[in-house]
């Protein structure tokens, strides 16, 4: 048999010498089998070659053939094996669970002007596994989809499309195995691949021109995986020849680049790539004559260089993450977003023109003076927001921070909050048609608010765990001042704003068990005991920042009551652990952690008088003194925010007057309800606190009035409850809810 084996000529393909050498006569060719009109079936015997003529059909079922050549007719291949298949002139072949191997020629598949229809098969060239052409004197082309988990391979490339020709794979491999091969070529041709894989040895697809008809080449990829293994993933190249466009489309899809370029184009092409629901890592370069044009929509994430492109358009809630400085003609936002790059890592953009509304997320680094930069050469138009990093360390003192330079334009560009930078935050603001952290509006970070917080909280924790006598034992006269074992359980609320004009809310819940005797002395006027608790206090600063105060502790008070006079005198000494925990909300979403550990040591004294009047009336005037000193500690939050705390100092002196009476019932039940006002004074003023050695004065000193009500009721002669509930409120600290419950059994 004589054959006419065509070489591959060089990209961009000239078809006309392609199409010219396969189209000569086939009655050139020895056939085995030369079918002319009708319909054969071969099921075996020994493989031979075949040629089809004006609409014949051949049927291979579970058969081997060699070289099949068909001319307006009809192949069918079910789970056959065959050598080359060539087809033109209007012809259709069908492969279902096919094997086809190349072993001449240009391709072991090849349409022209065909249609191509294969499922479940196996296709392997010595060259190119699968082409989809035209004959190079028609507009016209050639049509194949290939789906079932078939897989085609050829050494020079996986499979070739032609101008006015297509191809469409589902769930299926089309690769390339040589060093230099591609995986897919289109030749102004057009491809959808969904659920596929196509690989390249050296680029997984390329896209050029077909010399004697340029037209647009389009391919569309869904759910697919393109691989360069030492190339480009998709490489556009014109080179040269003529003017088109080449259209690329991703969908949930995947590219990967042995040389980190997912797309380049050169050879003065044009092309437009858009990226939908697709999530890449690598670059995308544009040769100089060239024009690239990206699209990144529907939660689409690039993380790579733009080299020379002209163009981007980034929606909704995509973004582009840089990984080195770029550069970039026009850069549109609608929603989108540009990252540069990590926290530890940062560059600078250059755009000639800006506009849209979108948002910047830049890098700081204050204590190396580094910090990424917009810069718009040209005019910036639209509204974007930036999104700067925070850093636990302060900037350099009274300087501005560049982070947008313009060549002018109508741009606006904010912040949704202040940036936080070490102990304080700052906000954006207009220099010329620059815009700068302007030092001059900085406020008290969420960090160094935290920090102050935690350093006040222990002394409100101490004071809410000791309160008063009638709050934590009840009314000892139920029973005669005996010994006996108790249990309180309490909550509080409290709005605190200390001295540098920061605020917060402290809520606490907690606990005490204890149990007192009376001594061998003083007519059992005398009682001693221990007690242990626990109490938890959460802080809210707003703006995701929080902070949480563990406390435990162990005391011992010595009570003094004349059942006589109606004196008392109770006195409380507390030794205190507290764990203390920030977590910090900062301004660019990230968060701040640091905690630490202290001890306190306080003690308070009661001094009153219980006055009985007419018909269970009573009064009950008394003065209370209670301090604390509370352990100075340095800790560093994780964004490396130093706080150094100096010992807490808290001094309170109060007056009040309890009246209530006391309501005899059957037999031992009493109910004695009650209501308590009362003046304090808190003393203590300088309780100094550094962050990044910036000094602030925890301040809580000033008078408070209070106002409580309650009632103790005794169930038997041994057995009471007590309920009592206050509102506080003073300079800087309102306590809009106290609650107290016990309950204690004498013995």
């Amino acid at each position: 048999m004589q054959r006419n084996l065509i070489t591959e000529p060089p990209f961009p393909i000239r078809w006309s010498l392609i199409f010219t050498s396969m189209l000569l006569p086939f009655s050139s060719l020895t056939m085995a089998g030369n079918l002319v009109g009708g319909t054969t079936t071969i099921t075996g015997g020994v493989p031979e070659q075949w040629s089809l003529n004006s609409n014949a059909t051949l049927n291979v079922n579970g058969a081997q053939t060699l070289f099949i050549n068909t001319d307006s007719s009809t192949l069918n291949v079910n789970a056959g094996i065959t050598q080359q298949i060539a087809a033109r002139n209007g012809s259709q072949v069908n492969l279902s669970g096919a094997n086809v191997s190349g072993v001449g020629g240009l391709a072991a598949v090849v349409l022209v002007n065909s249609q191509a229809n294969i499922v479940n098969s196996t296709i392997t060239g010595n060259r190119v596994g699968l082409q989809v052409v035209r004959n190079a004197n028609t507009l016209t082309g050639s049509t194949a989809t290939v789906s079932g988990k078939s897989n085609i391979t050829g050494v020079t490339g996986g499979a070739l499309v032609s101008a006015f020709s297509r191809l469409d794979v589902t769930d299926s491999t089309i690769q390339g195995t040589g060093a230099s091969s591609y995986g897919l070529r289109l030749a102004s041709g057009q491809a959808t691949a969904t659920d596929s894989t196509i690989i390249g040895g050296q680029n997984g697809v390329t896209i050029g021109l077909d010399a004697n008809s340029i037209q647009p080449a389009t391919l569309n990829l869904n759910n697919t995986t393109v691989e360069g293994v030492t190339g480009s993933a998709i490489q556009v190249d014109f080179a040269s020849a003529g003017s088109s466009t080449a259209t690329i489309t991703l969908n949930n899809s995947r590219l990967v680049a042995g040389n980190n370029t997912l797309l380049d184009v050169r050879g003065g092409a044009t092309a437009s790539f858009t990226v939908n629901n697709s999530t890449l890592s690598g670059n995308i370069v544009n040769e100089a004559g060239s024009t690239t044009d990206l699209v990144l929509q529907n939660s689409s994430v690039l993380t790579g260089n733009l080299e020379n492109v002209s163009r981007a358009t980034i929606n909704d809630s995509s973004r582009w993450v840089l990984v080195g400085d770029g550069q970039i003609d026009n850069l549109t936002l609608n929603g989108g977003t540009v990252r540069f790059g990590a926290d530890n890592a940062f560059y600078q953009l250059n755009v000639g023109q800006l506009a849209g509304n979108g948002r910047f997320e830049l890098g700081t680094d204050f204590s190396t003076g580094q910090t990424d930069l917009l810069n718009v050469t040209g005019t910036a138009s639209g509204r974007h927001e930036l999104i700067i990093s925070s850093s636990g360390v302060d900037p350099a003192a009274g300087q501005p921070v560049r982070v947008v330079q313009t060549g002018g334009g109508d741009a606006q560009f904010f912040m949704a909050r202040e940036v936080d930078l070490g102990a304080f935050s700052y906000s954006l603001a207009k220099s010329g048609n620059d815009w700068i952290l302007d030092p001059a509006t900085r406020t008290v970070s969420p960090g160094a608010r935290s920090v102050l917080a935690l350093f006040n909280t222990a002394s409100t924790v101490w004071s809410a765990e000791a309160t008063s006598l009638r709050s934590r034992m009840g009314e000892l006269r139920f029973n005669g001042g005996e010994g006996g074992a108790w249990g309180r359980t309490y909550g509080n609320k409290y709005n605190v704003a200390d001295g540098s004009g920061v605020g917060y809310q402290q809520t606490q819940r907690g606990f005490t068990l204890g149990a007192d005797a009376p001594l061998p002395f003083g007519d059992g006027q005398w009682l001693i005991g221990v007690m242990a608790g626990h109490s938890k206090s959460d802080l809210n600063l707003d703006g995701g920042t929080s902070g949480t105060v563990t406390s435990n502790y162990l005391g011992t008070y010595l009570t003094w009551i004349d059942a006589g006079s109606g004196y008392y005198l109770d006195g409380v000494l507390k030794l205190n652990r507290f764990r203390n925990e920030a977590k910090v909300g900062l301004s660019d979403g990230h968060r701040a952690k640091g905690d630490y550990d202290n001890t306190g040591l306080g003690g308070s004294i009661e001094l009153g008088r219980n006055i009985k009047l007419a018909d269970g009336y009573f009064i009950e005037p008394y003065t209370k003194w209670s301090g604390v000193v509370i352990q100075g500690r340095s800790f560093t939050l994780d964004n490396d925010m130093q706080a150094d705390g100096d010992r807490t100092r808290s001094l309170v002196g109060e007056a009040g007057m309890t009246a209530g009476r006391t309501f005899a019932l059957e037999g031992d039940l009493q109910v004695q309800p009650y209501v308590r006002v009362a003046l304090g004074h808190e003393f203590a003023k300088n309780n100094e606190v550094k962050v990044n050695d910036n000094v602030f004065n925890n301040d809580l000193s000033g008078s408070r009035g209070e106002i409580a009500a309650g009632f103790a009721v005794a169930m038997t002669d041994r057995l009471q409850v007590h309920i009592d509930a206050d509102y506080s409120k003073g300079k800087n600290i309102e306590r809009p809810i106290g609650l107290n419950m016990g309950v204690r059994y004498g013995f």
